[in-house]
């Protein structure tokens, strides 16, 4: 697909003797929200370290905007990571710098940027996470599970991304606070126009954020489309995975 945000081919995932993926084929248009599914050991989260570049597959390619993910090029590399930002299952913050100072930590990599524009662009993302300004001197360990996945997502937004990948975004959260960060995520995606990939186990996340889903086993993708007319697919995973009765209420409260 010519116009996809990411494009992958024949990707093949050994760890070992372990097959995580053979011949997989996956492509994502621009504006799309794409859920990854599946069981344990299905090969997900592995995926996702694929697209980040965290992990090189043993076959195949990833294209990234058009642009292959690992071409040799440090340079290119470096270009095209800046593009997409990425926000890890527990926030991964660094415990040693206060929430300012972890938002900050990529625009300073970035080396020409003034102390003081670095902290009006911090202020800034915290605003569009829904903090105050205050909570900028925090440091992780003052910070609720909620605070984390924003200030995190604060991160991940930093360098003004087009793609944004998210682990388990909403793993650890009670119900509200689960809903709320949903719901930050859905008007972000909204205002920035940002192609999102993310992982989760969580059907309530799935249904109110995906566009598409890619149900991920047998070391391929066994179903990739809209939640509707991925769940009319009558592989027992599947069927297993939507349970009819399950999906029907997560719809309905989806919709409510």
């Amino acid at each position: 697909m010519n116009d996809a945000v990411i494009d992958i081919r024949g990707l093949v995932t050994r760890f070992g003797s372990n097959v995580v993926h053979e011949g997989l084929d996956l492509a994502l248009p621009a504006g799309e929200v794409l859920a990854l599914v599946g069981g344990s050991g299905s090969g997900k989260t592995t995926l996702l370290r694929q697209v980040i570049g965290l992990l090189q597959p043993q076959r195949g390619q990833i294209r990234v905007f058009g642009q292959p993910l690992f071409s040799g090029d440090a340079l290119a590399d470096r270009q095209l990571r800046r593009r997409f930002g990425v926000l890890f299952q527990q926030g991964a913050l660094f415990s040693a710098l206060n929430a300012l100072e972890n938002i900050a930590f990529p625009l300073r990599e970035l080396r020409w940027l003034d102390r003081d524009t670095i902290h009006d662009l911090v202020m800034i993302k915290l605003a569009m996470v829904e903090l105050e300004p205050q909570h900028a001197w925090l440091m992780p360990a003052e910070l609720s599970g909620g605070m984390i996945k924003r200030v995190a997502l604060a991160r991940a937004l930093a360098l003004e991304p087009e793609l944004l990948l998210l682990d388990e975004p909403t793993a650890g959260l009670d119900p509200d606070r689960s809903e709320a960060f949903v719901a930050l995520i859905r008007r972000l995606r909204d205002q920035l126009g940002l192609t999102v990939v993310l992982v989760t186990h969580d059907l309530d996340t799935l249904a109110a954020l995906a566009t598409q889903v890619a149900v991920l086993g047998e070391r391929r993708i066994l179903a990739y489309g809209p939640l509707d007319h991925v769940m009319k697919n009558d592989h027992p995973f599947i069927r297993s995975f939507f349970c009819a009765e399950r999906m029907s209420r997560v719809l309905a409260r989806s919709r409510s």
